[in-house]
């Protein structure tokens, strides 16, 4: 019995694997900044033009990073810009105010984008395999 093995298929795979690894975490940065600023608009689409809080969509921002396991973003109010300190009580309501649901909604809407971008990129980084 002969066992017969092609060695360039694995130095393709090799170079493939590679390059997909150096290039997928700015690649994966850029689709989490895209999906970042899509929720951040969402949610100030979402509470544009509330009468006592006409400062608070300008608030909502957005930090991006690179983490241990990859980027991330966090997403939300700044509590150090006017009116940032209000996300909790707009999103959840009080007893005396009706919730203005824009935190949640504004990420649901994103999640498919976002999963589509990141299954479009990968399958971009490992096109020659």
């Amino acid at each position: 019995m002969t066992v017969t093995i092609d060695s360039d298929g694995v130095a393709r795979l090799r170079v493939t694997l590679d390059r997909a690894a150096s290039e997928a975490p700015d690649e994966a940065g850029k689709v989490v900044e895209k999906g970042a600023l899509n929720i951040k608009n969402g949610m100030r689409r979402r509470v544009g033009g509330i009468a006592h809080a006409p400062a608070y969509p300008a608030a909502i921002t957005y930090d991006r990073s690179a983490g241990f396991r990859g980027p991330e973003a966090e997403i939300g109010p700044d509590k150090k810009r006017r009116q940032g300190a209000l996300g909790n009580i707009l999103n959840y309501g009080t007893v005396k105010n009706a919730p203005i649901s824009h935190v949640e909604p504004a990420a649901d809407e994103e999640l498919p984008r976002f999963e589509k971008a990141m299954e479009d990129l990968a399958v971009r980084l490992l096109e020659d395999l």
